[in-house]
């Protein structure tokens, strides 16, 4: 070549670059259903986040004990595990659409409730209890339900690129659903907070209501209720790969979630309440339930090499090895910044874990059950964190705020080693000839 020239950068090795590490967006592209209800449910899931971290700032505004707030947990765990495995048979005995359109018009119903009672003042704990429980089962119900619907918006080759962008919504909503939420809250109250979140359901009602029925299909005739909950719990009995990804995950939300604690935890580990960005004061709080959401996406922006990955279950394994790790150190830090750092780094592990858990779960799964899998799914998913919140504010309680987060990490770490030890078989699972 010439002096002075250029060489240009090769076109294709750009390409091949970007397929390599970013996120696959080719669900976003051949499916205006899937588009219209990613965007939709990311704002809702915004401030959805919100609700979630104002009411636990405001059940320890109220009671200042860790073990009320922690009861959140307890109070929750029923109901998300009774309304997932319930909703999952709703899901594959009704139209998947119409149960989306009105759990998701219900949940903004109680957003308002919310606000009524924070406008109110109202300082008695056990009517936001009642409530919680109430908004959870409404959740459970619809959460199965809108996972299962994916597999018919975009095929199964795009599952794995389909989950990750899922993912990505849902942590842009848990990074700025806790700063948000927890700013509003010390700024305006609670109840602005609560309004919000309400108003961000309309994209997501809006989005089902536009999508095409998603009726089951004209040979399955079952009909919602326990003994359709039974069928689908015996269907994972000798399914031993199917069994392992809800195994682990109990291990790794039961020990690891530390969430609960994430109201006192800016002033016991670090003597501060609020960190100041030039003349902008941000909740620390806020900041440490971002954290995860923040390395979650990061992870799932560079989740072009998902696709490729055959050995799903080591990778799961692999994830909340390290997801148990970062919680550890986290728990010993005596810097904010590294708390932060660490809690972005266990972010990322769990959604790695939680992509390729999804991913083998619907894979594996015929359609006619995907509904209930998808129930027992959001059981141990969302159910297992409210033990972890139970667990994590009866320790801190007991003994003091960095055992719960360190022996936290430490017992995950141990947990996922013994469940490989007795099934071993999970790390070998093939992700091209997917065996349930």
């Amino acid at each position: 070549m010439g002096a002075g020239t250029i060489e240009p950068v090769s076109t294709s090795r750009l390409s091949r670059w970007r397929s390599t590490i970013l996120a696959d967006i080719t669900p976003l592209k051949v499916s205006v259903d899937f588009r219209r209800i990613f965007f939709a449910q990311l704002v809702s899931q915004i401030g959805t986040q919100m609700t979630a971290v104002v009411l636990l700032l405001q059940i320890f505004d109220i009671s200042r004990s860790n073990l009320a707030t922690g009861l959140v947990g307890a109070v929750a765990f029923l109901p998300m595990v009774i309304g997932g495995l319930y909703g999952g048979s709703i899901a594959d005995a009704r139209d998947r659409r119409a149960v989306a359109y009105w759990t998701t018009t219900g949940l903004a119903g109680f957003s308002l409730v919310f606000a009524g009672m924070a406008y109110s003042d109202l300082r008695l704990l056990w009517p936001y209890y009642v409530l919680i429980a109430g908004q959870t089962w409404l959740s459970a119900i619809a959460q199965p339900t809108r996972m299962a619907i994916i597999p018919r918006l975009v095929g199964a080759e795009l599952l794995p690129a389909a989950n990750a962008l899922a993912q990505i919504s849902w942590n842009i909503g848990f990074t700025l659903g806790p700063v948000i939420g927890a700013t509003i809250a010390k700024s305006y109250g609670f109840g602005w907070a609560y309004l919000v979140d309400a108003l961000s359901f309309a994209g997501a009602v809006y989005a089902y209501w536009r999508l095409p029925p998603v009726v089951p299909d004209a040979d399955d005739d079952h009909k919602a209720g326990l003994a359709s909950v039974l069928e689908g719990l015996r269907y994972l009995k000798g399914r031993k790969n199917l069994s392992m990804t809800f195994y682990v995950d109990i291990v790794a939300m039961v020990f690891g979630m530390q969430r609960v604690l994430f109201a006192s935890i800016p002033l016991a580990f670090y003597g501060l309440a609020v960190v100041g960005f030039g003349p902008i004061n941000v909740s620390l709080s806020g900041l440490l339930f971002a954290a995860p959401a923040v390395g979650a996406i990061v992870g799932a922006v560079a989740s072009g090499w998902f696709t490729r990955i055959r050995r799903q279950g080591l990778a799961v394994v692999a994830s909340i090895i390290v997801w148990g790790g970062a919680i550890a150190l986290f728990g010993l830090t005596q810097q904010w910044w590294l708390g932060l750092i660490f809690l972005a780094i266990a972010g990322a592990a769990d959604m790695v874990s939680a992509v390729f858990r999804n991913t083998m779960l619907q894979a594996a799964t015929p359609d006619a059950m995907r509904g209930r899998l998808q129930g027992v799914l959001i059981a141990v998913v969302a159910g297992g964190p409210y033990l972890g919140d139970f667990r994590a504010g009866a320790i801190a309680d007991w003994f003091d705020v960095r055992t719960a987060v360190v022996s936290g990490g430490i017992l995950c770490i141990v947990g996922v080693v013994a469940l490989m030890a007795w099934r071993p078989g999970f790390l070998r699972y093939d992700a091209w000839h997917p065996v349930p």
